[in-house]
């Protein structure tokens, strides 16, 4: 019988870099034999592309690297339908395999996927090595998780049971509670005042023992990130949630996402704009997409978080694939059509 496939679950906020963090891993992988299972939100396959695509070698395919998609949905959901079967699959070539990393939509709870290791279909092939949480330096200092760091830590101290907090906050702060380690990326964005600013921030709301690691554009090394040992799964009582009460976990049914498929191009500046001007008027959590630009033989990638975008190209178009633009967009009660009129 083979040994137990370590998993690291891969969780953050949206926007926060899990899909960066994961491409270096797999760029400098030093002959581990890795298995990805990406849970998007949305029904564009954005993540799971970029890691197929994460410039490790001229085809499509990463060495030592399967990646799965889970699409219809966050991975506490669908849980039943996709991850079991998945996971079941990965199982059986155990032997061939080093770990496992499963990166959860920015929207995901990660208490739901772990508690699925316990069952019996998985609990004797895998378990969960350790949980890294990625925190986007950046969005904490701008107001996106926290308008005021001073004011919110005088009134957590004044009030720590926060009867009024909004789903994204009780999101946040379940994926900080599950953590065996904080990745605050993003931190050559502030200054180093700031910096260990939002490290106080978060060393206060997080489990005695955690450790905050400062990282830029993913870069890590592997033996930071895997080899925990944790067993998360046989001491998830250690792991408060705000969802601990409930039976079955409730999504804040107005978050959705919208997604588009147009055949044209656009002048990046351009395209930045006019998403920057839809934030204002809707409220959009991320983009992210791929882009035809006029005149250029690679494509776009196009990330943003609220107002904040940023690009770059990642690779040439291939010769059987339309050169089109797509994009996700994530928000609260998005309207498609109404977007789809300022884009086109």
């Amino acid at each position: 019988m083979a040994a137990k496939i370590p998993v690291t679950v891969i969780t953050g906020f949206l926007g926060s870099g899990k899909t960066t963090l994961i491409r270096q891993l797999l760029k400098n992988n030093q002959g581990r034999r890795i298995a990805v299972l990406v849970n998007e939100f949305g029904e564009l396959g954005i993540d799971g592309e970029l890691l197929r695509y994460c410039q490790v070698c001229d085809d499509a395919e990463v060495p030592n690297t399967k990646i799965v998609e889970l699409t219809n949905g966050c991975l506490c959901c669908t849980v039943q339908e996709e991850f079991l079967p998945t996971m079941q699959q990965l199982l059986e070539r155990r032997e061939n395999l080093d770990c496992i990393l499963i990166e959860t939509s920015g929207l995901a709870l990660p208490k739901p996927l772990i508690q699925a290791f316990r069952w019996p279909e998985i609990r004797t092939g895998a378990t969960v090595d350790g949980v890294v949480t990625v925190v986007d330096c950046e969005a904490v200092v701008s107001g996106t998780l926290a308008a005021n760091l001073d004011a919110l830590e005088a009134q957590r101290k004044a009030d720590p049971n926060l009867d009024h907090e909004t789903p994204i906050e009780e999101l946040f702060e379940d994926q900080l509670a599950c953590a065996d380690l904080v990745l605050l990326s993003k931190v050559d964005r502030v200054d180093a005042q700031t910096q260990t600013q939002v490290q106080n921030w978060l060393k206060q709301q997080l489990p005695p023992g955690v450790k905050i690691v400062p990282c830029e554009s993913g870069e890590i090394s592997a033996d930071v990130l895997l080899g925990f040992n944790a067993a998360v799964e046989d001491n998830l009582d250690s792991r408060p949630s705000h969802h601990d009460e409930e039976e079955d976990h409730e999504h804040d049914e107005d978050i959705n996402s919208v997604h588009f498929i147009l055949n044209r191009e656009f002048e990046p500046q351009a395209l930045v704009d006019s998403l920057k001007q839809l934030v204002q008027q809707h409220e959009i959590y991320r983009v992210k997409g791929f882009v035809a630009v006029p005149h250029k033989p690679m494509r776009l990638v196009l990330q943003g978080v609220g107002s904040r975008f940023e690009h770059f190209y990642d690779r040439l178009w291939l010769g059987n694939e339309p050169r089109e633009t797509r994009l996700v967009l994530i928000g609260r009660a998005l309207d498609k059509s109404k977007i789809e009129s300022s884009l086109c």
